[in-house]
């Protein structure tokens, strides 16, 4: 039962909202005069409110994998929850669920990524893996390798120190970021420069460019080179053929560590567990959330390779943690959110199913006259937007994607706008003809794009 809310409780949610709520990646000035969207309800892949029901074509913020309103994940919460609503893994203690969940991932994940730390997001999994390349860097006798390398597009979180990695302008300027020893390659954004039609040999020019960055600033210096293997938040950048291997093989001839950031990628939504094993990056560490507990609660993990693990085993005390690391709760609701994937099958469906005919359908939208360009794999996609009189008309500030996610909004499915661009990423639940249901509600609102 999916009940609406009443008009006179709705503006006394949107009245305190206005009064007392923050809320995060908002332009509160916009909003504010209508009043924000109130959520209600959930159930598969559809959400419902104020607006009615909605497709959810992003799962969240890239992340309820399983769909909502899945009885397992709750049930499994509230047993956790009267067994035991929390303990923490300090002072050598833990649960019962964190060490069921570290001994699942660490047989789960590629090449020797066998421990987990765990934490409550990806920014504070990617923090975690920060201070872990540090400490190893000392270690090894290797102090001066402070610096990180990410990339132009990157996001890899919002703390002082990962929006420092993330490579997008309002995520810094505001903050006065970066701080300094977080370096930025050229991202293979070949659309971006005009070079999609060439996008192999842009990837070669982006590891060239990336090889000169690391020798001006000193391999020495550097202690890690972080990535998404597909950037997400970026644009849904997917990377051409040969680029992660140049990126992969100037980690090894610098003797910098390989950082993949899974966040997005991990779990199911480009049709296999892990990127990082299907493309053999062979990481260091690995950065996961999002898909672990499909957004019902908080988590994170920083997944390390043996023989870092075992020198921060032997290098002393582990100063290192959050009040909720490895939290029974999510920790229960990470496993009862893999037992589902594994279960239904969601990651092979993904493959060889559902991913493909969403990427079908994506592709439909070529020869529209509002679109420019079309990215994705898997259950993730891009849409890039252009303005009447095509590209060359394209100007800053036009935000199409903003105005598109909008229109699309009104017909009945959320997708995300970014810059000029519209991003998708359904829960991996969704069928063929909900995938269909998304789209159709995407052609409505595009063509209404130049109105």
């Amino acid at each position: 039962m999916h009940e609406k809310l009443s008009p006179a409780r709705l503006e006394e949610l949107r009245k305190m909202d206005r009064a007392h709520h923050l809320h995060p990646f908002t332009d509160h000035a916009a909003m504010h005069p209508t009043g924000t969207h109130v959520i209600t309800s959930g159930e598969g892949v559809y959400l419902y409110g104020e607006e009615g029901k909605l497709l959810d074509g992003l799962a969240g913020l890239w992340c309820v994998n399983v769909g909502y309103g899945r009885k397992e994940i709750a049930d499994a919460v509230s047993r956790q929850i009267r067994e035991l609503s929390y303990y923490p893994s300090f002072f050598n203690t833990t649960t019962e669920a964190a060490v069921l969940l570290a001994d699942r991932l660490g047989r789960m994940a590629p090449g020797n990524l066998k421990y987990a730390v765990f934490s409550n997001s990806g920014s504070e999994a990617n923090e975690t893996g920060l201070k872990i390349i540090r400490q190893y860097q000392i270690l090894k006798g290797k102090p001066n390798r402070t610096k990180i390398l990410t990339r132009n597009y990157a996001y890899h979180g919002v703390t002082l120190a990962t929006a420092s990695m993330t490579g997008l302008p309002n995520c810094q300027q505001p903050f006065g970021l970066p701080l300094p020893g977080f370096l930025h390659a050229p991202a293979p954004y070949a659309y971006a420069v005009g070079r999609e039609k060439d996008a192999e040999a842009y990837g070669q020019e982006c590891v060239a460019e990336t090889k000169k960055l690391i020798e001006k600033e000193g391999p020495d210096t550097i202690g890690a080179m972080i990535l998404e293997p597909v950037q997400g938040a970026g644009g849904v950048i997917i990377p051409p053929a040969g680029y992660l291997a140049g990126m992969r093989k100037l980690a090894r001839e610098y003797d910098i560590l390989f950082v993949a950031d899974e966040v997005i990628s991990g779990f199911g939504r480009m049709g296999c567990w892990f990127l990082s094993e299907m493309w053999d990056l062979q990481p260091d560490l690995m950065i996961l959330a999002k898909g672990l507990t499909s957004g019902y609660v908080p988590m994170g993990a920083t997944m390390v390779a043996q023989p870092i693990a075992e020198a921060l085993m032997k290098g002393g005390y582990f100063a290192h943690g959050f009040t909720y690391t490895g939290h029974p709760v999510s920790a229960a609701a990470a496993l009862a959110n893999l037992d589902i994937i594994e279960k239904e099958k969601l990651v092979e469906r993904t493959k060889d199913k559902t991913g493909p005919y969403f990427q079908k359908k994506l592709r439909e939208f070529a020869g529209h006259p509002a679109v420019g360009e079309i990215r994705g794999m898997g259950l993730i996609g891009a849409m890039e937007l252009v303005p009447k009189g095509g590209r060359k008309e394209l100007k800053p500030g036009m935000n199409l994607g903003i105005l598109g996610a909008a229109k699309v909004r009104s017909e009945g499915a959320i997708v995300r706008g970014i810059r000029d661009l519209l991003a998708f990423s359904p829960p991996l639940v969704i069928t063929e003809p909900q995938i269909d249901e998304m789209f159709a509600s995407v052609r409505r609102g595009i063509d209404k794009l130049w109105d």
